[in-house]
This record gives structure tokens, C-alpha cells and sequence, in this order.
């Protein structure tokens, strides 16, 4: 359109976030009407009730992987893809800290835990799909599966957390059929774990999308190969222009790792520049 003044206020908007970047720790940190990080601080416990004085309904566990918009960026930030591989597995392991009891009192939306992962709220649906972004696929591939099957049954525990606004939901079923948008806005999407042996998607335009897992089953998580479209696919990732005109997705699965399955930290879904 031509508005580069425009265009050029948002995108040094969208970096934004970087100034309550904490380098030392690695998170996102409030600072004072000074512009200092606020200490002493907690990361699972400070902000109140809700966290709201800092956060909201998470701790700063979740916040620290709510820049959807540029992970590469954030992937920087933290060090590089081993230091980010790091901190997520760290998330996934770091204990409540207090009795659930506690823990819940405090921060009641905050359920569905696995380390100081939530799966109940919407600021953290993105994140087990991000080791995609640091050439770990296959991480993002087992982690899917245990989340859909744990908390997710089809018995008592229902739903972990307040599905409000169908954010919740359309995490299950993006993710049962194998992918996942992590950006809104972007066309790209995610490939994850699938959780049935076909699906098929009927597009808009008329076309239709199939995903085919082989070798499907209860232990077969992880991706060994794919081919889109009987080419082989060589990224845990794909676009709308990928599949818009009518797509088959074939991934075979495995009951072990592929270490080597789209790992190259050359084929990680795409990152904004500036």
C-alpha cells in the first residue's frame, strides 16, 4: 500500500518485547515506572493473585514463550537452540514448588500441569511445538502425544482447564490431526504427532487435504520419513500454498525417534527479519 511510515512503526513495535527481556535470566521481567527489573522476583509465584500484577493467569514460566510472532528471535535471545532446547525441557521438569493446594490458590487457571507447563490455558498452546524450531522435531512429536492422551481422555478429566472461546479445543483438534498454527496470521503450519491413521480435510475452495499416518498405533509417535504430494518432505512444516490445492500429507511413524527427520536447523519453519 505504500504506507512505509506505517509499516515501519509496527514492525519496530513488534520488537517490543525485548525490552523487559532479562538477559541474565533468560525470561521476560517487569520492571518499575524506573525501568529496573523488579527484584527480588519469582517466576512461578510473584504477581499476585492470578499473577495479574505482572502476568496474567500464568506465571512467567508461560510468558517466557509468548513471541509467536518471531521464535527465531527469541531462539537469539536465549542463547541459540541448545540453550532453548534447554529452557523448555526445564519447563516441562520444574516442580509446582508449593502443594498443589497452594499452588492452585493462587493461580487457579493455571492447571493441567507438567512441570510448570499448563495445559489449560491458552498463552501456552503453542509451546510444545516449539522444539520444531530448534531442530528437535521429534521432542515436539512426543510431548503432542502424551498432552492429547493425559489430559485430554475421554473420561472424568475432560477438558484440564476453562475452555473459553474454543482456544482449547481447536488445540485437540489441530492436534490430534497432525499439525498446528503457532502464528496466528502466518500461513505456515506445524507438523506434530497425528492421532489417527487418516484424515481428510475438506477445504474451502473444494480441494481436500489428507494426512496418512503409516504404520499407525498407540507407540507409533514419532515421524520416520514424510512425503507431500509422493515428493519426500524434507521440514517438520508446511503452508497453506502447500496444501491449498489439494494435498496428500504422508508421514510413517515409528516407536522410536528419528534423530535425523528434518533435525537441520535449515529446514525450522521460517523467522521474521528486520
Amino acid at each position: 500500500m505504500g504506507k512505509t511510515e506505517d509499516y515501519e512503526y509496527f514492525l519496530n513495535a513488534s520488537y517490543f518485547y525485548r525490552n523487559v527481556f532479562n538477559p541474565e535470566t533468560k525470561f521476560f521481567h517487569p520492571k518499575d515506572k524506573h525501568g529496573r527489573f523488579i527484584e527480588p522476583f519469582d517466576y512461578r509465584y510473584a504477581g499476585g493473585q492470578g499473577a495479574r500484577e505482572y502476568y496474567g493467569e500464568n506465571n512467567g514460566w508461560i510468558y517466557r514463550w509468548d513471541v509467536q510472532h518471531n521464535i527465531a528471535d527469541l531462539i537469539d535471545l536465549m542463547g541459540g537452540p541448545d540453550e532453548f532446547i534447554r529452557n523448555l525441557n526445564d519447563m516441562f521438569r520444574t516442580p509446582l514448588g508449593k502443594s498443589k493446594y497452594a499452588f492452585y490458590a493462587q493461580i487457579p487457571d493455571h492447571t493441567g500441569n507438567v512441570g510448570q507447563f499448563s495445559m489449560a490455558n491458552e498463552p501456552c498452546l503453542h509451546i510444545p511445538y516449539l522444539y520444531n524450531y530448534a531442530g528437535q522435531p521429534w521432542k515436539t512429536q512426543q510431548r503432542i502425544t502424551k498432552l492429547l492422551r493425559e489430559w485430554f481422555r475421554n473420561d472424568l478429566m475432560g477438558v484440564p482447564g476453562d475452555e473459553d472461546g474454543g482456544g482449547i479445543s481447536a488445540f485437540v483438534v489441530f492436534s490430534s490431526i497432525g499439525f498446528y498454527p503457532v502464528t496466528p496470521g502466518s500461513s505456515t503450519y506445524n507438523i506434530g504427532s497425528p492421532q489417527f491413521e487418516k484424515v481428510t480435510l475438506k477445504l474451502g475452495n473444494g480441494n481436500t487435504f489428507r494426512i496418512i499416518a503409516e504404520n499407525y498405533g498407540a507407540d507409533n509417535k514419532y515421524i520416520q520419513s514424510a512425503t507431500l504430494n509422493g515428493k519426500e518432505w524434507n521440514k517438520p512444516w508446511f503452508t497453506y500454498n502447500d496444501i491449498i490445492e489439494g494435498a496428500t500429507l504422508v508421514l510413517v511413524m515409528g516407536d522410536k525417534p528419528n534423530y535425523q527427520w528434518r533435525a537441520d536447523l535449515k529446514m525450522v519453519p521460517p523467522r521474521w527479519t528486520r
